[in-house]
C-alpha cells in the first residue's frame, strides 16, 4: 500500500524557497489510464484512486515566491495554471507529474525551467473577484496560444481532507517529479493541509488539456477550492543519474 501520510509531514533537508499559494481552483476529470500512460515518462507509475486515473487543471495565484534567504517583501507575485496527473515511483513517493505550467511572470518561467527543468510556459493571465464570483482567464503566448476561461463561485467550507478520500488523493500532494535527461528529480514541498471548500463552475472554456496532448474530458469536473497555503520548498532529490 502506498504511504500517503508520510509525504504530508515536514521533511528534513535543505530549505531552498518559499511561495504562498492563493485562490486555488481544483478541476479534475477521470481519464483512461491507457491514453495517459504514453504521455508520462517510463520511470513513473500512474497513481490511481480505486483503479481510476485523473487529470487536473489548477488555476491559482502565487504570492511572495522567493529563494529561502530573500525577504518576503521582495518575492514575486504572479498567476499560474498547471495541467497535471498523479504518479508514484515504484510504489513510493506519490506525487504530481506536470504536463505544463503556465505563468504570468517571465522571470518565474525562466527560473523554474533553468533550476528544475519544469515545463513552464509564459502566458497572459488575469483574475478578479466580483459579487462572490471569481473570474480567471489566460492565454498561452506560444504554440497555438490555447486559452482558459473559468468563472466560479466558492461554496461550503469542508476543511482538511481526510486520508482515504478522493479529495485527499487529488489535493494533498507534496511531491513533484520531473524527468531531466537520464535522471529523475523529485521536489518536496511542505504546508498545512488545504482548507478545502466546495465550488460551483459557472462557465468553463478549456483549451489547455488538448494543447498538452490529453484526450477531451468526458462529463463535468470534480470541483474544489482552497483559499491558500504558505509553502516551503526543499532541495530536489536526484535519482538515476
Amino acid at each position: 500500500m502506498i504511504d500517503r501520510i508520510g509525504p504530508t509531514r515536514r521533511p528534513p533537508g535543505r530549505l531552498v524557497g518559499h511561495q504562498d499559494w492563493r485562490n486555488l481552483l481544483f478541476l479534475h476529470w477521470p481519464i483512461s489510464a491507457e491514453a495517459l500512460r504514453p504521455l508520462v515518462p517510463a520511470p513513473l507509475s500512474l497513481d490511481l484512486h480505486e483503479g481510476v486515473a485523473y487529470v487536473g487543471l489548477i488555476p491559482f495565484a502565487v504570492e511572495r515566491a522567493r529563494p529561502a534567504p530573500v525577504p518576503a517583501r521582495l518575492g514575486l507575485d504572479f498567476l499560474e495554471t498547471n495541467v497535471r496527473t498523479y504518479v508514484h515511483v515504484g510504489g513510493r513517493d506519490p506525487g504530481v507529474y506536470f504536463f505544463t505550467l503556465d505563468a504570468g511572470s517571465r522571470l518565474a518561467v525562466i527560473g523554474a525551467r533553468l533550476s528544475l527543468g519544469l515545463p513552464y510556459v509564459r502566458a497572459r493571465m488575469a483574475m478578479r473577484r466580483r459579487d462572490g464570483v471569481v473570474e480567471y482567464g489566460m492565454q498561452r503566448l506560444s504554440g497555438e496560444r490555447p486559452r482558459l476561461e473559468v468563472r466560479y463561485r466558492v461554496g461550503e467550507y469542508l476543511g482538511a481532507s481526510p486520508p482515504g478520500t478522493i479529495e485527499h488523493f487529488l489535493i494533498e500532494r507534496y511531491l513533484l517529479h520531473v524527468r531531466r535527461g537520464p535522471s529523475l528529480w523529485t521536489v518536496r514541498v511542505h504546508h498545512s493541509p488545504y482548507p478545502v471548500q466546495r465550488a460551483e463552475v459557472l462557465h468553463l472554456r478549456d483549451e489547455l488539456l488538448a494543447a498538452d496532448g490529453l484526450p477531451a474530458p468526458v462529463g463535468p469536473p470534480l470541483v474544489h477550492y482552497a483559499s491558500g497555503v504558505d509553502v516551503e520548498v526543499f532541495r530536489p532529490r536526484v535519482r538515476w543519474r
